[in-house]
This record gives structure tokens, C-alpha cells and sequence, in this order.
């Protein structure tokens, strides 16, 4: 039998395609959403936004009106930003943009973002990583020594990282961008929660990429809205792998009656932060759980018992998330902030189960 030849790129064989593998149950605690709907809200705001952008052409001025707002709203000049589909894609981008053989490798530190690894990893650019401490911190010396690696091509810090949760000191991240001769991307998609960033180190530093969304704190993850910032020399590169119209007409509608109305979403932030707060020193209190603080929308905690509470709180309807693959993170888990009434049902469960085994 004559052999067929593969249609594909030899290296798809050993890609596992990307899948969100998660529990959908009434309380989705899992995925770090906002249980705030924009469309509940600003129904009347959005719906005159839609009338007033023809869906039949490709060109409309609710492009520059959203690129205006965004401005705005990070205080630099719309040439040193870039909007695509969700945070996702301004990753994807990056990484084709870099990507020029098979030997070439983007660096990140371990554990963090997953998807780093599923979109390198399909535009055929490999990953390599610096494993966190056991207090979430990392060293410098060996992400530099491993970054003068000629075959790196970006490095990657995700600020507040996920999965941990925590913010890595300013001037470690500085030293790092200072001492990389390639791009250094940094991930704020926790900025609003965190209110740290290095947006104001663009025009000094020619390397750095701020990658930002809409899904966490502006609550439209299904929107699918994000954004990539640098300097206008980065841009007009980055641009030249982009695809033409890739982010459609009723996204930026949507995005610019957000921006318009962001006062209602800043004073969500600081509901979200409280409850945090709140939810936290609740945990803290619990026999044989240990909660971790940090600067985003979720919280992370460990027991001797994840494995078995994770299962009791599918039981009861509550969705949260595995993360104990990494060693760093062994007996993990990790749950959304919501709306009190869903963090006291958390709670309340988690309480009862905790009793019954400690």
C-alpha cells in the first residue's frame, strides 16, 4: 500500500489540540469570571451602539472611536497599541512574529499560563522554563542565564502571575528587560485587580510588550477583547502578521460602551478586591486548609484533602480548578472570587467537608 504523505507539519503529530477541560456546574468558580453581565447593565447603551454600525462593510469609525477610549484609558498614543481577539490572540501574534526555525524557544517561568505553551506551541515555536520557588518567587540569575540561549527568542512574565496569584517585584522584572536582548512580554491580564504595571517603562525600554484583557476585569470574557501595547517600532512588526479585520464590528461596538461606562466596572474591581479580602481571612481560619493571598480575581489554597474536597464540591454543584500538576503546587486548588452569595455557598461547603476530615 503506498504510504500517504502527511498534509500537515510533521510536528502536529505530538500537539495535543487545546481544550478548556473543565466541570460545568451551576457555580462555575473555575474559569475566573466576573459574574457581572455587561449586556444586564448597558442593554439600552449597547443596543443604540449596534444601531449605528453597518454589519455589511469592513471599514467603520467605531474602530478609531475604540482605539480613542483605549488610549485614554492607558494613557499612551494609539500607535503603540495593537487589539485582536482576547489576550489570546496578542500572545499568538507574538509568537509567530518571533518564530523563524525549529530550534527557537520562547522562555517563561513554571507554573504559569498554560496556554503559553498551546500557541507557541502551534505556530512551531518551543517553550522552555524557570520553575518557581516554593514561595512563588524566582531567580533572576538562571532566567538571564537561560535567556542568552541564541535560539530564545521572547521571554515571558506573567504580572499578577496565574496560577499563583502573586506580583513579582518591579525591579526584578526591570532587570530582566534591561538584561534580555530579545522581546520581553509581560502579561497583565490581572492588572486592574493588582494595580501594578510597567506601562510606563514602554518608551524607555525598545524590547517590552504588555499583553492586557478585557475578560477579568471589564467582564467580557465571551466578548473576546484584548489588547497588546509597546513602542510604534514594535507595533508596525507586529502588524505585518495580523490578520486583516480580525477583530469584528460588534466586538469594538461593545468594547466602546465599556470604556464609555468604566466607572461601573472600576467600583466592581473594588467589590471583587473585598470579597477576596474577605473570603481569604475565612479560609485562613479553617483547620487543615492554608489559603494563599493574591493580587488578582481568584484564590489559591492547599490541603491534605484537595483531591477528595475537589470532587465533594463537584457533588455540590461547585466547579473550581485542579492546579496541583506542578510540584510547586502539589495538593493546589483554585477558586473564582464571585458574588457573595456564591462565596459563602463556597465556603459553607468547603467548611463542612474540612470539619468532617480534620
Amino acid at each position: 500500500m503506498k504510504r500517504v504523505r502527511s498534509r500537515f507539519r510533521a510536528d502536529l503529530t505530538k500537539i495535543r489540540e487545546t481544550v478548556v477541560d473543565v466541570p460545568h456546574k451551576n457555580f462555575m468558580m473555575c474559569l475566573n469570571e466576573s459574574t457581572l453581565n455587561p449586556f444586564e447593565i448597558l442593554s439600552k447603551e449597547i443596543i443604540q451602539k449596534l444601531r449605528n454600525v453597518p454589519f455589511n462593510r469592513y471599514f467603520n469609525s467605531i474602530t478609531q472611536e475604540l482605539l480613542n477610549l483605549l488610549s485614554h484609558y492607558v494613557g499612551l498614543d494609539k500607535e503603540y497599541i495593537m487589539m485582536g481577539n482576547g489576550a489570546d490572540e496578542m500572545l499568538y501574534y507574538t509568537f509567530v512574529s518571533v518564530r523563524e526555525n525549529k530550534k527557537d524557544f520562547a522562555l517563561s517561568l513554571s507554573p504559569s499560563y498554560f496556554d503559553y505553551k498551546s500557541y507557541s506551541g502551534a505556530v512551531g515555536l518551543k517553550i522552555q522554563y524557570i520553575d518557581l520557588n516554593q514561595d512563588f518567587d524566582f531567580s533572576t540569575h538562571k532566567y538571564l542565564e537561560k535567556s542568552k540561549d541564541p535560539d530564545c527568542k521572547l521571554a515571558i512574565i506573567c504580572n499578577p502571575n496565574n496560577p499563583t496569584g502573586n506580583l513579582f517585584p518591579k525591579t526584578k522584572i526591570i532587570e530582566i528587560i534591561e538584561n534580555c536582548q530579545q522581546l520581553v512580554l509581560v502579561d497583565e491580564t490581572y492588572f486592574e485587580f493588582s494595580g501594578e504595571t510597567l506601562l510606563n517603562e514602554i518608551d524607555n525600554y525598545r524590547n517590552l510588550i504588555v499583553v492586557r484583557s478585557f475578560s477579568k476585569a471589564f467582564s467580557a470574557a465571551g466578548l473576546r477583547f484584548g489588547y497588546l501595547l509597546s513602542h510604534p517600532d514594535n507595533i508596525k512588526e507586529l502588524k505585518k502578521v495580523k490578520t486583516v479585520f480580525n477583530l469584528n464590528l460588534i466586538t469594538q461596538a461593545i468594547g466602546t460602551v465599556i470604556l464609555e461606562n468604566q466607572g461601573l466596572f472600576q467600583n466592581y474591581i473594588l467589590k471583587v478586591i473585598k470579597q477576596r479580602e474577605k473570603l481569604f481571612s475565612s479560609l485562613s481560619n479553617m483547620p487543615g486548609l492554608t489559603p494563599f493571598n493574591t493580587k488578582t480575581n481568584f484564590l489559591i489554597f492547599k490541603s491534605r484533602f484537595s483531591k477528595q474536597l475537589y470532587t465533594h464540591l463537584q457533588n455540590c454543584e461547585i466547579a473550581i480548578r485542579a492546579i496541583w500538576t506542578h510540584p510547586v503546587l502539589r495538593d493546589f486548588l483554585r477558586v473564582t472570587v464571585s458574588k457573595p452569595s456564591e462565596n459563602k455557598f463556597f465556603y459553607e461547603k468547603t467548611r463542612d467537608f474540612m470539619l468532617q476530615k480534620v
